[in-house]
């Protein structure tokens, strides 16, 4: 599954392996694995088979079903208890597979636990049985379970297509299963669907029967073994484009009428099917991979992966020339090559418990990024990697962090399990590790573990033991520091002396925080560190303990963490650290991009000055990679939103950013020109963006033009000006930026217009955005995002808002996202009141167990307000005495 926004053909030399036998033979039964599981049933019975049969009534947003459960009890027990959600049980009937009479079974339904007892006459004794159970369900409008998504078709008519989403634990919302990762199984699905719409699963169509009524049945074929969360349904008014590729059909599924806009998605999925196939060495196994896109969004998730039939929202699968942006065309690749990634790593290959979600996410995260720099190395995924590993540091360093292997005990906490730790930590943490083995070396683990496990589950250690096993010795205990302890190392760097042309320093041991700094009793790990002066071959060591001598070739600065692979901050001498300053622009982009955040976030935390950290800013210069301008350019604005309070102060850091990044807009233009490079192209959204929330004359001059005509806007660029026209937008403005939202059909472009409304500076049109949020006019799915929108100007507002009207904004949120997003329109305030108001809330609303979400964005709050007055008081000297 991919959250955020937020990829050489390697080692094809390897021989490629296929199943040993037919598609879903197991490389061990689920019941060889079953007692050492974790798992919220009773070990009673075990699914084999599913037969799975369900009617919408899309219009009423229910159904019906029928589901034939062929499973062995293992225990003798009186009762069966499976997973149920919001389901109604007709009638329940069990029999033995030998045949022999049917007992009825009387359902107890325990919506807390998410669970349906059935109770029997007498005693199942152990044996093969098949169960039939007649239940009904509801269709959702938020993106759980069966749900509904509603667009407009060309001509402007309403029409609703309906999709599932089931991770982490939703598929027991669309039928009664052992809905269970470890409970590995073969489904049959049939649906019962208006004859004229379009149906799809995991598997193609099998067959397709004429019914009465304008109806028909659409059966699709048996699925190999797979985990109940990646089952998938969805049918509506579709259109579909497909080609075959290393012998699969490839295909996007997209509302009808948007065909051309999925052919940059096909494409992709072509490449990457290619390159996966080898890579992986282990086919695809499937028939078909399919990519469904559906309109509208989620606050939970952006796509994801059910094995066949993979879900994308269309805002990061569909190429829509009126509104989507050069980044989003790259967002769809790598969107793609994350999910593909899933079919083997997690899909064929499945975690045994939710505690190993890394091993999906993270890796899926490594791979596209690995995928990215393959295929398109003009991108920068290089320095993409280190802005991931930033994201993680920035949660890890907190004390309300987790382990990458997490505990997961409640469906509540599995969902919050996706988060930043999961993905971002998991795929930085799998680039180190694969750093230290050497790509052949891990390539071949990663081969030997597929083939070992497919169609099978598993935990971290099968992966450390395969690359251990393929030459990676010592692997295994980094592999524990890093993913069984949360927090991040610090490398303290003792001052250096240089002899006989060797750099010598000691690397002393400690750990980084944001919150506790000087108060913690630090962890220890085994670090892989690259160390390196400028034009020598990297120095390796392995830390051992809590200090380290290194030696490195040269005399020159000294760069700790050399190509930016390893998951820890290093704190350089004062004089160290200007030397590197001086030497910046001799470093690689992704030695700049970490050098960079790296002493900021020490800056801000107050390991270091303040002024150092500017300093380092002051020295990246224009002709910079795009990606390092850009972080620099964002570190800018953060300065500028810290003296939000302070106008005089405000001017200054204004200034700055014109000074050092207008001539940079002028020099690449502020319309797209042919045959750019594509990172000048995703550079201009930024810059037009920022320089228009500083003021720049000429910018704001521009936007206004463009927007009295504004078919004149290039698509690539339309969120990008419209965005400054929102932001800066008085009444009438805004009455004209809702006309475009109003009048638009395409799915895409309504979001973003939509959440145009709620990005404006203006508290009282930020008001009217809140309020038209709560009415049917956006959509069900686009409201929620409005509200985000307001919160990153005005988060207590939005909270506030949120607080006041809780059933009606829950309403607007698929439930698995809700703890999250509440949590994050805070996020952003600094205001000591929003602390209580969140405590407050969690306390009324919120399980302990499940209040990280609120408690992280507490502890960021609190931190935040903190630093504060040091940061400013600091900042404002440096601005004082380096005016632009």
């Amino acid at each position: 599954m991919r959250s955020r926004s937020l990829l050489p053909l390697l080692m094809l030399g390897s021989a490629l392996v296929c199943p040993a036998a037919a598609i879903g033979q197991p490389a061990a039964t689920s019941e060889d694995r079953i007692e050492s599981s974790v798992t919220q049933l009773p070990r009673t019975a075990i699914p084999r088979h599913y037969r799975v049969e369900v009617t919408p009534d899309a219009a009423n947003l229910r159904f019906t079903g029928t589901v034939v459960i062929d499973l062995d009890v293992v225990k003798a027990t009186a009762s069966l208890t499976l997973n149920a959600k919001e389901l109604r049980f007709q009638s329940a009937a069990i029999q033995p597979s030998t045949g022999g009479a049917s007992r009825p079974g009387r359902a107890t339904v325990d919506p807390a636990t998410e669970t349906a007892t059935l109770a029997f006459p007498g005693t199942l004794a152990p044996g093969r049985y098949r169960l039939t159970i007649n239940y009904t369900g509801t269709i959702n409008q938020q993106a759980t379970g069966l749900f509904a998504l509603d667009s407009k078709a060309p001509d402007g008519t309403p029409r609703r297509s309906l999709y599932t989403q089931f991770e982490a634990a939703d598929a027991r919302a669309f039928v009664p299963s052992w809905d269970e990762p470890d409970y590995k199984t073969r489904w049959d699905l049939s649906a019962i669907v208006p004859a004229a719409q379009m149906a799809i699963g995991n598997m193609p169509a099998a067959s397709t029967q004429t019914l009465p009524n304008g109806t028909k049945r659409v059966t699709f074929a048996t699925t190999p073994l797979m985990s109940s969360y990646l089952l998938f349904f969805a049918t509506g008014d579709f259109g579909r484009i497909a080609k075959r590729v290393d012998n699969t059909e490839v295909a996007v599924t997209m509302s009808r009428g948007n065909e051309a806009k999925a052919r940059t998605a096909l494409d992709a999925e072509g490449e990457v099917l290619t390159y996966y196939n080898r890579y992986f060495g282990t086919r695809y196994p499937l028939p078909k991979l399919e990519n469904v896109a559906g309109p509208g969004q989620s606050q939970f998730f952006g796509a994801m992966e059910n094995w066949g039939a993979i879900f994308t929202f269309e805002r990061i699968l569909l190429d829509d020339p009126a509104i989507t942006t050069d980044a989003e065309r790259q967002e769809i690749f790598g969107v793609q090559a994350h999910e593909m990634a899933h079919q083997w790593f997690g899909d064929l290959v499945t975690m045994a418990w939710w505690d190993d979600l890394w091993l999906n996410e993270g890796f899926a995260s490594w791979m596209a990024n690995k995928t990215e720099q393959h295929f398109h190395p003009e991108w920068g995924g290089d320095v993409e990697h280190v802005a991931s590993r930033e994201a993680a540091l920035g949660i890890d360093a907190l004390s309300t962090t987790h382990p990458i292997v997490q505990q997961v005990r409640t469906v509540e906490q599995a969902n919050q399990a996706f988060d930043t730790i999961t993905y971002e930590k998991g795929e930085s943490v799998i680039a180190m590790l694969e750093g230290f083995a050497g790509a052949d070396v891990w390539q071949r683990g990663i081969q030997a573990y597929i083939a070992r496990h497919q169609y099978g589950n598993t935990r971290s250690d099968d992966l450390w033991s395969a690359v251990e096993g393929a030459g990676a010795k010592g692997l295994t205990r980094i592999a524990h520091d890093f993913t069984l302890q949360p927090g991040v190392p610090l490398l303290r760097v003792g001052p250096a002396s240089c002899s006989g042309g060797v750099t010598r320093v000691t690397l002393t041991q400690d750990q980084y925080s944001e919150d506790r700094r000087g108060r913690l009793k630090p962890l220890l790990w085994h670090v892989p560190v690259r160390a390196m002066t400028a034009g020598t071959t990297p120095t390796t060591l392995v830390t051992v303990g809590p200090v380290t001598q290194l030696s490195a070739a040269g005399c020159g600065p000294l760069l700790v963490n050399a190509g930016q692979t390893g998951y820890f901050r290093t704190l350089y001498q004062p004089q160290q650290l200007a030397a590197l300053t001086r030497a910046f622009t001799s470093l690689s982009p992704a030695d700049q991009y970490g050098l960079l955040n790296d002493n900021s976030a020490l800056s801000r935390s107050g390991y270091q000055p303040v002024a150092p950290s500017l300093d380092l800013l002051a020295a990246v210069p224009v002709d910079a990679q795009r990606k390092v301008t850009a972080s620099a350019l964002g570190k800018w604005l953060g300065l500028y939103d810290l003296f939000s309070d302070q106008p005089a102060a405000r001017r200054l850091v204004a200034a700055q950013i014109e000074r050092r990044f207008k001539p940079l807009l002028d020099q690449i233009g502020m319309a797209p020109r042919a045959g750019e490079p594509i990172l000048d192209a995703t550079m201009r959204p930024s810059l037009i963006s920022a320089l228009g929330q500083v003021g720049d004359p000429a910018v704001l001059a521009e936007s206004r033009r463009l927007f009295a005509s504004p078919g004149t806007i290039p698509g690539a660029l339309r969120s990008a000006w419209l965005g400054v026209i929102a932001y800066g937008a008085d009444a009438a403005t805004w009455d004209k930026l809702h006309q475009f939202a109003q009048s638009t059909t395409g799915s895409v472009e309504r979001t973003t217009y939509y959440q145009l409304l709620g990005s404006t500076k203006d508290e009282a049109l930020a008001r009217r955005a809140l309020a038209l949020a709560l009415t049917p006019e956006p959509g069900a799915t686009i409201s929620s995002g409005m509200i985000s929108a307001v919160a990153r100007e005005h988060p207590e507002l939005a909270l506030d808002f949120a607080l006041a009207h809780l059933a009606q904004v829950r309403a607007l949120v698929d439930s698995s996202g809700w703890s999250r997003y509440l949590a994050q329109l805070g996020s952003g305030s600094d205001q000591p009141a929003t602390i209580a108001k969140l405590d407050a809330y969690a306390t009324a609303h919120v399980a302990a167990s499940d209040r990280k979400p609120i408690e992280q964005v507490i502890t960021r709050i609190r931190t935040r307000l903190g630093e504060t007055a040091r940061l400013k008081t600091a900042s404002l000297a440096w601005l004082n005495a380096h005016p632009a």
